[in-house]
């Protein structure tokens, strides 16, 4: 099967490591997991659970639209925090980015995240016939 990645995409950060923002295969888009960071600096942007998880997905919105897409085309998203009291907090900020039905989604906490995130965001995008 063939797949293509991308890289070198403007408005998210750049992989921190040897992984593509995103890989293309058919008609699916497998982007990498966003955390909070600013792209201009590369740092993690200060701020809780929701200051992080808007710029998680402000990061997320840039590898989609990219690639022509936009939060409409995500089918599934896994999410993982550090701290799963941070849930309802995190889904406030989420749910924001969907006008329609949300697309299907895994949220798991986890012991640690790159940069001391609190939260990452891993996404597949289907893109239209």
């Amino acid at each position: 099967m063939h797949k293509k990645a991308i890289n070198g995409v403007a408005g998210a950060p750049s992989a921190v490591g040897p992984y593509s923002q995103a890989v293309r295969s058919g008609q699916f888009l497998f982007a990498s997991g966003q955390v909070g960071l600013d792209p201009a600096t590369g740092n993690l942007v200060d701020g809780d659970v929701k200051t992080q998880a808007r710029q998680a997905m402000e990061n997320v919105g840039a590898v989609l639209k990219s690639q022509g897409l936009g939060f409409e085309h995500i089918v599934k998203a896994l999410v993982f925090l550090v701290d799963i009291a941070d849930f309802g907090a995190f889904n406030e900020v989420y749910g924001s980015y969907f006008k329609g039905d949300p697309p299907a989604r895994s949220c798991v906490a986890v012991a640690a995240l790159p940069k001391n995130a609190r939260v990452e965001i891993e996404v597949i995008a289907t893109y239209p016939s």
